[in-house]
């Protein structure tokens, strides 16, 4: 057991030699030639890792004060087929970041297009890599308020293949269904824990309207 705090920042270093775009289709898949300093001192050795290249996305958690509950959606998702997990799944609202927007932009956006929701005073909750040991995917999480009377069906662009059915769910059965591994989704994961430790701030912060 060690009494030291782990750091980043400016006594680390990681130097890129060498970029590859290994494949490019749907997303991007590039080979990285690097080397970093150590934690003993001076440089490691050259070596090479390959990165799936994601960019940036944006989460929003939908929460109705008035009615102590959670939006949430349900879509079908390729990675867990893959991984042989059951592929639909239970998740908040999200979306990809593209050029121009900003990441509040976006959850608002998506808040509509997935959800049929207006989210309003959507603040910032983190800002986290779901999986950096080989994917450059950076995710900034938001909470924000809806109405969720009458919100529900199945929404999505059909552009984007997308087909998502929207569940309004009481704000203890949600964390009842974290806890019992209902989400395995991190995003999800990381919004519904960070809902149960500031769900009483959130309520002081939003009072009820009805």
């Amino acid at each position: 057991m060690t009494d030291d705090i782990p750091t980043t920042g400016p006594g680390h270093k990681a130097e890129v030699l060498e970029r590859t775009v290994a494949y490019k289709g749907f997303f991007q898949m590039h080979e990285l030639t690097l080397r970093h300093t150590l934690f003993r001192g001076g440089w490691s050795k050259s070596f090479s890792r390959e990165v799936f290249v994601r960019g940036e996305a944006a989460g929003i958690l939908l929460y109705d004060p008035d009615r102590d509950s959670l939006v949430l959606v349900e879509q079908f998702r390729v990675g867990a087929l893959a991984a042989g997990e059951a592929p639909w799944m239970l998740e908040i609202v999200a979306g990809i970041v593209d050029p121009g927007e900003t990441a509040a932009e976006v959850v608002v956006r998506e808040a509509m297009e997935e959800a049929g929701c207006t989210a309003t005073d959507v603040f910032p909750i983190s800002r986290f890599m779901p999986s950096p040991g080989g994917c450059s995917e950076v995710i900034s999480l938001f909470c924000g308020r809806v109405d969720s009377q009458g919100v529900g069906g199945v929404h999505g662009l059909e552009s984007e293949n997308e087909d998502i059915r929207v569940h309004v769910v009481p704000a203890d059965q949600a964390i009842a269904w974290m806890d019992e591994g209902r989400f395995t989704n991190s995003i999800a994961l990381i919004a519904l824990g960070w809902f149960a430790r500031h769900r009483d701030s959130l309520r002081r912060r939003w009072p009820v309207t009805t």
